[in-house]
């Protein structure tokens, strides 16, 4: 597995470059439909562990 430190830090030129890679393949019409549905598939995943977790704990009260 490679490590992070091994790649070195993110700096403000890399994100730079990040955000002209996205606009050029995305257009600027597109980023706002693309981050709504990043933060829905990332509030369905938090709400799944949630459950997930709470699952596991109504199990381990019964033991």
């Amino acid at each position: 597995m490679i490590s992070l430190s091994i790649l070195g830090a993110i700096g403000p030129m890399q994100v730079v470059l990040i955000i002209v890679v996205v606009l050029l393949l995305f257009g600027g019409k597109k980023i706002p439909e693309l981050m709504r549905g990043l933060g829905s598939g990332i509030k369905e995943f938090k709400d799944a562990s949630k459950e997930d977790d709470s699952k596991e704990n109504k199990k381990e009260d019964k033991k």
